[in-house]
């Protein structure tokens, strides 16, 4: 899908070093090389990994569509001290349980559609590597040891602070250890830690230990990419310390050391207040997909600029859910409706001059706005809040033409238009990492189970509600009727009545519930859930108001087309 204005859109990025977006360019033409720091993997990872890996699952997708043959690697950290703390408490083997979590990540990411990277290497299975990159940085006199311990010398690097802007003398020791008084300064770091009694060691010229945080995505981006690459992203709370370790002990191995761009992703705030497991709002990814679809958690994210903070919050994730079943909703309305056009549809290439003005306008714009927003440093909200729904609107309206008996050139151009609306729409949501492998209808299907398991309602229980408002409608009792549908409505089931027949699916629920600790997920929702008024949303959400409009225009489609005369 090339652009068709003259002017070639530049793609930009943000680069964290120069605090500025810059034009990307390769360091060789026609590749990319790319490293993002990935979990540790000691526990279900939260939705502020998943705000980091799908941020990076876009730039990963739009440099492919681009033409760009990307070498993406993303670790996984198997030996950590939390990860021993965690499995010492469980009485479990550290890297048994650490392999248990890596699966588990991954399992996430294939739900929230996001690409397998090139390479996910382990800690543990790159000792050779970091013990060489260790000793290098020994020879060039840029770290000591002490007892057994290596640490890095940060006097010995003059250019110590420039990704994160720090002053040397302002920073502190680090993020997840405690200033040790045996240090030469005490914002030196740990490159390889003595083996203690009970955690796992392996053999160095310094004695038995593990490696410390920081080298082992230098060792190993180094192993896969060279020393010189393109991008080095991950979460912008790993600007410093971790990422400034980075580039000093890296540049302390090799001289030539050079990464081009270095971008970070936003931090996740739940309800306007930071994540944090001791204010009781921590979420795993899990523990929100068990209630929303994955595809309705990725669009949510991507409803915000990755840079930009992210605020959770219980009415936010089910306006973007509803926004995902719209797209799902209408994708199986058209490929039901086309299906019974299949001998129209085939000459498509032949009549392409008959496809509408309008329609040829929208796939047009669409595809401007894809490669101009996305080329804009990733600006995915523009695109899921207007061309996208300007597409999703017009294929309604065509839907509705056929719906109609007309002419048989009239019923051709709409089909027409939209098959090459579809074709566009769904190769959109293909670079956005939205077009789902399962059916339409399959899709569809698991959003509303989500719906029920939120409402505590079973299928039979909706149905049963159909029913007696049926019954109402059909005694004049509409006062009942009416309660037995606002009743659902609070429960997130909306009923619509399409001609003599009833559906159901799921909506906003008009009221919504603040999140409830983690551990109480596994009790009924609905009982531990407090209630306040809808949140306001954020500039770069959908509005309520376009949601109302989405589900009338969607269910509308339920009836059969007309077919071809």
């Amino acid at each position: 899908m090339a652009t068709t204005e003259e002017e070639v859109v530049e793609f930009q990025v943000y680069n964290t070093t120069t605090r500025q977006k810059e034009v990307f360019k390769p360091k060789e033409p026609g590749k990319v090389k790319m490293y993002v720091c990935g979990v540790t993997s000691y526990d279900f990872s939260h939705i502020g990994h998943a705000r980091a890996y799908v941020a990076f699952d876009i730039l990963y997708r739009y440099l492919k569509y681009l033409g760009y043959d990307v070498v993406y690697v993303r670790n996984f950290t198997d030996v950590d001290d939390k990860i021993i703390k965690r499995a010492n408490e469980l009485g479990e083997d550290p890297r048994a349980l650490s392999g248990r979590y890596c699966q588990e990540f991954l399992k996430d990411m294939d739900d929230l559609q996001c690409l397998q990277p090139t390479h996910q290497p382990r800690v543990t299975d790159h000792m050779e590597q970091i013990k060489e990159m260790i000793a290098k940085i020994m020879t060039n006199g840029c770290a000591y040891t002490i007892d057994g311990d290596v640490f890095f010398s940060v006097d010995s690097f003059p250019e110590y602070g420039r990704l994160s802007g720090r002053k040397l003398e302002d920073n502190r020791a680090g993020e997840r250890v405690g200033v040790d008084s045996r240090k030469r300064n005490p914002a030196d770091f740990a490159l390889w830690k003595a083996a203690k009694p009970g955690e796992p060691s392996w053999e160095s010229p310094w004695g038995p230990g593990r490696p410390g945080w920081h080298i082992e995505c230098s060792a190993m981006s180094a192993y896969y990419l060279t020393h010189s690459f393109d991008i080095h992203g991950g979460g912008m709370d790993l600007t410093f310390p971790h990422h400034e370790n980075e580039i000093a002990q890296s540049c302390a191995a090799c001289r030539e050391s050079n990464i081009s761009y270095w971008m970070h992703n936003g931090f996740v705030n739940i309800d306007d207040e930071k994540m944090s497991k001791s204010l009781g709002n921590f979420f795993t990814i899990r523990e929100v997909t068990r209630l929303y679809h994955p595809l309705a958690l990725r669009y949510f994210l991507l409803g915000n600029h990755y840079r930009s903070p992210v605020n959770y919050s219980i009415s936010q994730i089910e306006i973007a859910s509803e926004s995902v079943f719209y797209i799902y909703q209408t994708l199986h309305d058209s490929e039901e409706a086309l299906s019974a056009f299949q001998q129209g549809t085939e000459t498509t290439t032949n009549v392409r001059g008959r496809i509408s003005p309008q329609a040829l306008d929208c796939i047009r714009k669409l595809r401007i706005e894809l490669e101009t927003k996305l080329s804009d440093d990733l600006h995915t909200p523009t695109i899921l809040n207007a061309a996208l729904h300007e597409a999703l609107r017009l294929m309604n309206s065509y839907l509705n033409m056929l719906k109609r008996r007309q002419q048989r050139q009239q019923q051709l151009t709409a089909v027409l238009s939209l098959t090459e609306l579809l074709k566009e729409v769904k190769a959109i949501l293909d670079v956005l990492g939205l077009l789902s492998s399962s059916t339409r209808a399959e899709v569809l299907q698991q959003f509303k189970e989500r719906a029920l398991k939120r409402a505590e309602l079973t299928e039979e229980d909706v149905l049963h509600a159909i029913e007696e408002r049926t019954l109402a409608r059909k005694n004049r009792e509409f006062a009942k009727s009416d309660q037995i549908r606002t009743d659902l409505v609070a429960k997130g089931i909306a009923l619509m009545d399409i001609g003599t027949e009833t559906v159901w699916r799921p909506c906003v629920r008009p009221e919504q519930e603040q999140p409830v600790a983690p551990a109480q997920l596994d009790q009924p929702a609905a009982a531990l859930q407090q209630e306040q008024p809808a949140a306001a949303l954020q500039q770069d959400q959908p509005a309520a108001a376009l949601q109302q409009e989405q589900r009338a225009a969607a269910l509308q489609q339920e009836q059969p087309a007309v077919p071809p005369q």
